[in-house]
């Protein structure tokens, strides 16, 4: 992987400097040639496949990434805007407010998912004091078990949470290098290592059950992401939960299934079976390319009952395709981004404006890749 902390990629100006030639003064010795120097040789793109099983990507020129990035001023300021409608609801405790739904601990992870991917950091410029209050709020709810929760507050399923909020503290251990986050991060991460059930899958409690698509995804993102950081995760983990998403892309549109039992695809879903695919090194599974055809089928609006969710995974998804994929989701994306963002620079979704506007800026920040999860 790339170093955690890199310049944004869309801020790059390739500056070439090319001057008029003009006639040498005649009384000037003319000056000798310089040796020819061979052209570097450019560098190499390809996957490497990592202990754990995740692809570790080397990245291509950069003139290929900035031509990638596919953002605008507009989407940059909403992006902006979104940013500070989240600073100004962040509650005292460092958490924001569910909706009703009140998993904390997911949508404070993703609210600091959404601020590092603007090259934000804790305690450092304008929203320094935000992100350490969340910092502190995720390490504070971690448990005893390894569950990271909030005990006061928690509803809905907590393995949900969980993922996100371990993704989150593994970014934000991997950007600080924080003391105090290494072993909270080692217990969620072992939490999600020994509730994997025999399906190779979680679900929504911690504990050995049956599984779904959505919240095994959200495991395997979370345990990629503890990788990164350099937590150690077993390869027959990963490759479990594999086998089992690959089982849920069982339609014959390329769409993935809730669960292998079941035949019922969905845009969701299937942005995130892709996403795991890709990072998991299987980006020429058939059922990967499938999915890929699937979302390119698709627009983001036609996710009617968990929109964001989806503009989440199918953004990502799209980006570490690359090429016809990434060209036609992220400018659809955009727009509808840019078209429904409310005037205080939130969006809406059923767990409420915390969580959507987090989603809406993770979604845009894709092509970014300041996220070390969000690189290729």
């Amino acid at each position: 992987m790339k170093p955690y902390w890199l310049a944004p990629l869309f801020s790059l100006a390739l500056v070439g400097a090319s001057a008029q030639p003009g006639k040498a003064p005649a009384n000037r010795t003319p000056a000798k040639k310089a040796p020819v120097r061979k052209a570097a040789a450019k560098p190499k793109t390809g996957k490497a496949i990592s202990g754990t099983g995740f692809t570790l990507q080397e990245r291509g020129s950069l003139e290929s990434d900035a031509r990638d990035y596919l953002g605008t001023p507009a989407t940059e300021a909403a992006a902006r805007r979104a940013l500070a409608y989240l600073a100004r609801t962040q509650l005292p405790n460092g958490a924001w407010d569910g909706n009703g739904y009140r998993a904390e601990v997911a949508i404070a992870g993703l609210s600091a998912l959404a601020f590092m991917s603007a090259g934000h950091q804790p305690d450092r410029g304008p929203y320094g004091r935000h992100l350490r209050k969340v910092t502190d709020y995720l390490a504070e709810s971690c448990q005893r078990s390894g569950l990271i929760l909030n005990p006061t507050s928690q509803a809905g399923p907590p393995m949900y949470g969980h993922g996100f909020a371990t993704l989150a503290l593994a970014e934000l251990y991997g950007m600080t290098r924080r003391s105090d986050l290494r072993d909270p991060l080692e217990n969620a991460v072992s939490l999600i290592i020994r509730t994997q059930n025999d399906e190779g899958g979680w679900r929504y409690l911690p504990r050995i059950a049956d599984a779904d698509m959505s919240v095994v995804v959200c495991q395997v993102m979370a345990l990629r992401a503890a990788a990164n950081a350099g937590v150690r995760v077993p390869k027959q983990i990963t490759s479990r939960a594999v086998a089992y998403v690959k089982r849920c892309a069982n339609n014959d549109d390329g769409g993935y299934s809730y669960m292998p039992s079941r035949k019922d695809s969905g845009l969701a879903r299937t942005g995130a079976g892709v996403l795991c695919l890709i990072v998991m090194g299987e980006r020429n599974a058939p059922e990967c390319l499938r999915g890929l055809e699937y979302l390119s089928n698709h627009t983001p609006t036609n996710e009617r009952r968990h929109p964001f969710y989806a503009h989440y995974y199918c953004t990502q998804a799209a980006y570490q395709a690359g090429g016809k994929h990434w060209r036609y989701w992220y400018p659809l994306l955009s727009q509808h981004l840019l078209s429904t963002q409310r005037d205080d620079g939130s969006w809406y979704d059923g767990p409420g404006s915390a969580y959507a506007t987090a989603m809406g800026v993770l979604a845009l920040q894709v092509p970014a890749a300041l996220l070390p999860i969000y690189q290729k």
